[in-house]
């Protein structure tokens, strides 16, 4: 199976580095057969071709059976009609990348930002091709506007074709982990929008009795999930709320560094680490790779999934338990984490562990 590789900015190439030589390790391990193509995007692709997301490379990412895309410095992107596209955002809608999974959970033997006693094991389903974000809920135009130069407006949009897929989506999760789906919502002051979105939430849920639903305001949301995070196993919720809260998640959990993400529709997905560029560290293997081999790690496990191959989930599943094994070792951890070990010694860590077992 081929997978298309993008390492575009700051830390990106470095830990897409240390996650592809995880996943080639899988790959002997598991004789997968595995083949990585590489292409620019980001600040490369700028340079090369005068944008940061060719739609030569959407296009071809169709063809692949999975994508890795490293990390974006989009704040310090030219502006769209200069070439600096939002390429996260061009992957969700150019291949309908509706689906944002973002697991958060606790390690016994990783200090968390939780208080004492406290534990946490959920996934975040987040809506991700419409909602609040004004580069990927219109077909042609931009959803922000000033009719004035002091006067700002910004439209939201809620489907109820996506809002039905995304929660059929985390009801499905669910089925395999506690039975639980709790929707985040704001129905109290976005009557129409919120409201039709637990709507859509709601009517899913009957065709899940075995699953408990529950629904929460967005603000007491974010008291529950510090209070009693166990409370939660899967999240659903649409695009603004679950890109904040998965971020909050992740944070008390230990660091944003350690969680994986995939964006991912019936028919394609995507791995691309949750945190940002950070190119202060570009270039210094400081960079803790554990999210971008994490998210590698769940790719492989949804190929296995959609294309009836149960090796590669095996496969996947050896990634999450090797990059455990590593994490469990103080001696190993990154700088992130209070260690001294570098981005590519810790990625070959995790793929000497994989090899091993």
């Amino acid at each position: 199976m081929r997978v298309l590789v993008l390492p575009a900015d700051g830390i990106g190439p470095e830990i897409v580095d240390a996650a592809v030589e995880v996943a080639k390790a899988a790959s002997r391990r598991f004789d997968l057969g595995l083949v990585f193509d590489y292409d620019d995007a980001g600040f490369p692709s700028l340079k090369k071709y005068g944008t940061t997301l060719r739609d030569e490379t959407l296009e071809k990412a169709r063809t692949y059976d999975g994508i890795i895309l490293g990390t974006q410095s989009h704040a310090d992107y030219p502006k769209p009609e200069l070439g600096g596209r939002n390429i996260s955002a061009g992957f969700r809608i150019g291949l309908d990348l509706y689906a944002n999974v973002r697991p958060a959970r606790s390690r016994p033997f990783i200090p968390t930002n939780m208080r004492e006693g406290r534990t946490m094991d959920l996934v975040i389903m987040r809506e991700a091709t419409e909602g609040f974000y004004p580069d990927r809920n219109m077909t042609k135009g931009w959803a922000e506007l000033m009719p004035s130069p002091d006067m700002a407006l910004s439209v939201r949009k809620i489907t109820r074709h996506c809002s039905e897929r995304i929660a059929r989506r985390a009801f499905e999760l669910a089925m395999t982990r506690r039975r639980k789906v709790t929707a985040l919502h704001k129905a109290n002051s976005f009557h129409m929008t919120d409201g039709l979105f637990l709507e859509c939430v709601r009517a899913v849920a009957r065709e899940f009795p075995e699953v408990e639903l529950d629904d929460l305001l967005i603000d007491a949301a974010t008291a529950h999930l510090v209070r009693t995070p166990e409370r939660f196993d899967v999240i659903v919720a649409t695009n603004f709320y679950g890109d904040i809260v998965s971020d909050l998640a992740s944070e008390m959990s230990g660091s944003l560094g350690l969680a994986g993400s995939i964006m991912a529709s019936d028919t394609h997905c995507c791995a691309q680490a949750q945190h940002g560029s950070a190119p202060t560290l570009a270039g210094l293997d400081k960079a803790n790779p554990t999210s971008m081999i994490l998210s590698v790690a769940m790719l492989i496990q949804w190929m296995g999934e959609h294309h009836g191959k149960p090796e590669l989930a095996n496969a996947g599943k050896a990634m999450e338990a090797a990059v455990d094994k590593v994490l469990a070792q103080p001696a190993c951890w990154t700088a992130d984490l209070g260690g001294a070990t570098g981005c590519k010694a810790f990625g070959k860590h995790v793929a000497d562990a994989v090899s091993a077992m």
